[in-house]
């Protein structure tokens, strides 16, 4: 979520929609904080071998949209957002069990990124 004031300033669109994303489950992140590994490229570690549109929909994943809002982004339908996720856990190596959420270990390591 944006800060109050700076350069940016307030947007009470984007606030009220990062409220509405938290209370229904999601997360939020500011968007400074994904400036700057969206203005990076890939690292050399495993999101590399991710195409361009993986890494896109990972850095909207990454601030806190859901499979739906990257879908209204990205693609004709939510179905696409679904083989995308799928295809960059497996390159992410992200097993599916029941001990760990995938999409927040994929966000973690876009985020760990140097």
């Amino acid at each position: 979520m944006g800060g109050l004031g700076g350069a940016g300033g307030f947007d009470a669109d984007q606030f009220i929609g990062s409220l509405e994303r938290v209370a229904a489950g999601g997360a939020a992140m500011d968007p400074a904080v994904i400036a700057k590994p969206l203005s990076a490229s890939p690292p050399e570690r495993g999101l590399s071998q991710l195409t361009e549109r993986e890494y896109e929909v990972l850095g909207l994943m990454a601030e806190g949209l859901s499979n739906q809002a990257v879908g209204r982004r990205l693609f004709p339908s939510d179905s696409a957002v679904g083989k995308y996720t799928t295809s960059m856990f497996g390159k992410l190596r992200i097993a599916d069990d029941d001990d760990t959420n995938r999409r927040v270990r994929a966000v973690l390591s876009y985020l760990d990124q140097p």
